[in-house]
């Protein structure tokens, strides 16, 4: 059974590649869900300008404000550091999901395919 790795690469770059992949993970875990608690509470630059400008007043209300993770966080969590945090988590972990699922349809594709035998080619 095969690692998911590349057959064509040694165990010790194996080994690279994993550590390299889980460092990231490890870095985007703790940005997520750590760094989220120091964010500030105060609109962005974009919201800010439409407050100042007048036109915040005229936008309509978003379609998915309702949704469970509306204005970065998730609903029910009454402390916003904590919602915030939770809802970056979540973040990593479904674009981890997806891409790794991607990646191992894409991969498994392209290992299927065999090079065709077109046999001598005829000058």
């Amino acid at each position: 059974m095969t690692s998911g790795f590349s057959t064509n690469m040694s165990q010790p770059a194996r080994r690279a590649v994993a550590l390299i992949l889980i460092a990231g993970m490890g870095m985007s875990v703790l940005l997520a869900a750590g760094a989220s608690i120091y964010a500030s509470p105060s609109p962005d630059g974009l919201e800010r300008v439409a407050e100042d400008t007048g036109v915040a007043d005229t936008a309509d209300e978003s379609a998915t404000a309702d949704s469970p993770f509306a204005d970065y966080g998730v609903s029910g969590l009454d402390d916003q550091s904590w919602s915030g945090s939770v809802a970056g988590l979540l973040g990593v972990v479904v674009t981890t999901v997806v891409a790794f699922v991607l990646f191992r349809a894409l991969t498994r594709n392209r290992r299927d395919q065999s090079p065709i035998d077109e046999g001598p080619v005829d000058g």
